[in-house]
């Protein structure tokens, strides 16, 4: 049987060990945070109890599911993988220690990935003795229920990682789509800036935020409006992706919104802190 670690339990590494466990792998979820890593299973049990209710799968394989997935605050616990997933926080220096530490955990047999939405995995890949381990496995959220998987090559990811992660998101019943590693991908290039015109509309008083989101959804047949996705993907998340865009492409066209960069200040990060665009009871 197949074992992957995860590293990182917060809302990408929860639903990342899920849908690994919901299709036969052995999961090690590893996080600092005993408390993060217990929120993690009960969400992961709560999610999975929706699907069973809504007819995907049974009690019996829900609990299976569950049963899979072993969490533990020691990044030992990665040792005997056949892949790791890296999804901790959008922060070059967190994830560049995680991965040095990886690379003496692991056998070089071991595909080193990054969930990272818009770092570069070949700056990532810098970390490891072995660069042409090192590839992106970027997925969506909610990651159970999107099926694009973005496969990010860095310049020296070997091409039999690539195969090999490729149809390990198939295995997933994902799409992998291969890609470059540019700033922000495909996935964020294109839709970070469409986030960020939204807010400039909604700070310059063009329309409010829910007149905003009604254009985009009723207009161009998107199923959330930016800025309802922008509370669901993170405003900070959102943020640190415009300064990695603004950074590595051109800093005037990629300018984060002064009202982004004011929310999160303010901790208004969206969803996760239960006040963005829009307030959430939960």
């Amino acid at each position: 049987m197949s074992k992957v670690a995860v590293v990182g339990a917060g809302t990408m590494g929860n639903g990342i060990a899920h849908t690994f466990a919901q299709h036969g792998w052995d999961v090690a979820l590893v996080d600092l945070s005993q408390d993060v890593l217990d929120r993690a299973m009960k969400t992961i049990a709560t999610n999975v109890e929706k699907l069973v209710r809504k007819g995907v799968g049974s009690q019996e394989s829900g609990a299976g599911t569950l049963a899979r997935i072993k969490p533990s605050t020691s990044l030992d616990a990665v040792k005997g993988a056949e892949i790791v997933v890296e999804a901790v926080s959008e922060n070059p220096d967190i994830k560049f220690q995680i991965f040095e530490d990886l690379d003496h955990l692991t056998p070089k047999s071991t595909i080193l990935a990054s969930n990272t939405s818009s770092i570069s995995i070949t700056e990532i890949a810098k970390q490891a003795t072995q660069p042409e381990r090192v590839i992106g496995m970027h997925f969506m959220n909610p990651v159970p229920l999107m099926p694009l998987v973005e496969i990010v090559r860095g310049r020296g990811t070997a091409d039999g990682v690539v195969a090999k992660t490729v149809e390990i998101a198939k295995q997933l019943g994902k799409t992998p789509v291969v890609v470059n590693d540019f700033p922000g991908f495909v996935s964020n290039r294109v839709l970070m800036p469409m986030i960020n015109e939204a807010i400039f509309c909604l700070d310059e008083g063009v329309a409010t935020p829910e007149a905003v989101d009604q254009v985009m959804k009723l207009g161009m047949n998107h199923p959330l409006g930016p800025l309802a996705l922008a509370d669901l993907i993170g405003l900070d998340v959102c943020l640190a992706i415009m300064k990695v865009l603004q950074e590595g492409l051109d800093r005037r066209k990629y300018r984060p919104a002064p009202l982004l960069k004011k929310m999160v200040a303010e901790g208004k990060l969206g969803r996760k802190s239960g006040q963005g665009f829009y307030a959430y009871r939960d």
